[in-house]
């Protein structure tokens, strides 16, 4: 006799109308400027009529808004509930010790970012303790493509976020990388070593260090960094510091497994 999972899964079917309106969603989250009817049923394989009624579907409900230039967009409240999620595994209590280790060896700020479409937001952070230090505040964001913390995490998501960033690297300084040949290869050697590097991309003459934590299935929903003036870089200490920034988001990402 069959039990009742193996039943459960022969006569599970995914509805489509659920399906399809998720797909739209993600679309619009990982999208700048919004998209209209026909680019969003084309990208997806919907026709122009059922993408429409689903738009409106999600329009009454405030996770998407009609742009004045009848494109449509994601809301913030598709961000507080993907924020919400990542509050509930709880990640600044799991990856407190970690942090506190990395300010107590490193001495400078320590940050924890999640991802939002193609920026970091700085979820927690402990304050440099030299005179000399680099600055952003709790809630802080930044461009993914030029900070240690978001470069880590587009390493990590890079086959499903590579797209995302064409024509999206701005430039912010004399080093940022502002072409996909120079990112794919930057990307590469991130994942090769295990943590990222800003050399100065986002702020001239302030560094960064991230690595990525990941789920089981090697998403990246969070990072680790250290920022600190390049003045405080003794010869040296990079590859420390990007070693011990890899160990201890590899550290939370094993915790995040038995939460």
């Amino acid at each position: 006799m069959e039990d009742m999972s193996e039943q459960s899964k022969k006569t599970f079917k995914i509805d489509s109308t659920l399906s399809k309106g998720l797909a739209i969603l993600e679309r619009l989250a990982g999208t700048q400027g919004g998209k209209g009817v026909t680019e969003l049923s084309r990208e997806l394989g919907l026709t122009k009529s059922n993408t429409f009624r689903l738009l409106q579907t999600l329009t009454a409900l405030g996770y998407v808004k009609h742009n004045e230039s009848k494109t449509y967009a994601a809301t913030l409240k598709t961000w507080q509930v993907g924020r919400a999620s990542v509050e509930c595994l709880n990640l600044r209590s799991i990856a407190g010790p970690e942090m506190n280790h990395l300010a107590k060896q490193t001495g400078e700020a320590v940050y924890l970012a999640v991802p939002e479409h193609i920026h970091v937001i700085y979820i927690d952070k402990i304050e440099s303790q030299k005179p000399i230090r680099s600055w952003n505040p709790i809630g802080g964001s930044a461009p993914m493509h030029c900070v240690g913390t978001g470069k880590s995490i587009l390493a990590a998501n890079y086959s499903s976020m590579r797209d995302k960033m064409v024509g999206n690297l701005t430039r912010h300084t004399e080093r940022t990388l502002t072409t996909l040949d120079a990112l794919d290869a930057d990307m590469a050697t991130t994942l090769k070593r295990g943590y990222a590097v800003d050399s100065g991309e986002y702020r001239d003459r302030i560094l960064s260090f991230g690595s990525a934590i990941t789920l089981p299935n090697g998403e990246a929903i969070a990072s680790l960094g250290v920022s600190l003036p390049d003045v405080n870089l003794v010869d040296g200490d990079d590859v420390e510091i990007g070693f011990m920034v890899r160990d201890c988001a590899a550290s939370v990402s094993t915790k995040l497994m038995g939460n």
